[in-house]
């Protein structure tokens, strides 16, 4: 039976709730958006006047397609170039989803997306359905197919497994530019020290290139390595600018929540380096350069009020 003007109307009123779980599931808009768009296709080859609850009829079809997207993507990943990370999105993107508690802000944190690799897709699947979506247990064991202890179990394993043993630090708009400038600010002052002092002692840093950009195929560890690298990541360069297409404008924003360096050139978002606050310093700084990963934000940051870059670099 041919959907309705009134069936279209209410996926579309629950869309933005669906690309929000996906993103969190899947860790990539495009691929976020393929889910919610093959759910569409099989919303509407159903006869929608049966489903008694479409909301929970439309998250378990969700879901079940991320699931079977995360066994592939793991096989995927076996032959990635480089290290894997997550999408970035930028503050003010809608498909971040809801941030009213902090649980929900944790869940879409760019360490937190990263973390989620470690689990399996029912953990992930389990985890973001209760702690970013407030699901109960009850109905996640329905979207899942198994039981409700099952679901809690699942649950207190993955954010055990999650759990990294650092309170993260709660950023506000301001003080995510302040820690930016301030991270800048010791990065480009062409001695490690100042840097060293603002990162936490096993401060990593790790890049995504995608075998498209060059990025160092393992993490680096250590306060003092971790300083030596970016110190020459933002170092000026001729062979940069080319690499890059031109003159890169540095700009403090928010990605995922967390503070972020984003590089710019002539519109184009060409890094989002990504910065994991604890009360100890800063301990991670995650840069992707993969220009696959940076096309929504590349698309956001074009309608964003963005004002004058910190610098102008390379």
């Amino acid at each position: 039976m041919p959907l309705t003007a009134n069936d279209v109307d209410r996926f579309e009123a629950f869309r933005p709730r669906l690309e929000a779980i996906a993103y969190r599931l899947l860790g990539s808009s495009v691929e976020a958006e393929d889910a919610v768009q093959e759910t569409f296709l099989r919303w509407q080859a159903v006869d929608v006047d049966r489903i008694e609850v479409p909301e929970a009829w439309l998250t378990k079809a969700l879901t079940n397609l991320c699931l079977n997207q995360l066994t592939s993507a793991r096989a995927r990943r076996e032959t990635y170039v480089g290290e894997w990370l997550p999408e970035p999105l930028l503050g003010g993107d809608p498909m971040l989803g809801p941030a009213d508690s902090a649980e929900q802000r944790e869940t879409v944190s760019y360490a937190v997306l990263t973390l989620m690799e470690r689990l399996s897709p029912n953990e992930r699947a389990v985890y973001v359905l209760r702690e970013a979506f407030d699901y109960p247990h009850r109905e996640i064991a329905e979207i899942l197919d198994i039981s409700e202890a099952g679901s809690q179990q699942i649950l207190h394993r993955a954010k055990r497994r999650i759990a990294d043993g650092r309170a993260r630090t709660e950023i506000d708009k301001a003080t995510a530019r302040r820690i930016v400038e301030e991270f800048m600010t010791a990065t480009t002052s062409g001695r490690i020290e100042p840097l060293v002092r603002l990162l936490t002692a096993d401060a990593v840093s790790v890049g995504d290139g995608g075998g498209k950009v060059p990025a160092r195929a393992r993490a680096i560890e250590g306060a003092v390595a971790v300083a030596k690298f970016l110190r020459g990541l933002f170092k000026p360069g001729e062979a940069k600018r080319a690499l890059l297409g031109g003159e890169v404008e540095i700009y403090a924003w928010t990605a995922n929540g967390d503070p972020a360096v984003l590089a710019v050139v002539d519109g184009r978002v060409v890094g989002v380096m990504c910065l994991e606050v604890t009360a100890e310093g800063i301990a991670a700084c995650r840069n992707q350069v993969n220009p696959d990963k940076l096309a929504r934000a590349t698309a956001h940051w074009a309608a964003a009020e963005h004002g004058e870059p910190l610098f102008r670099a390379f």
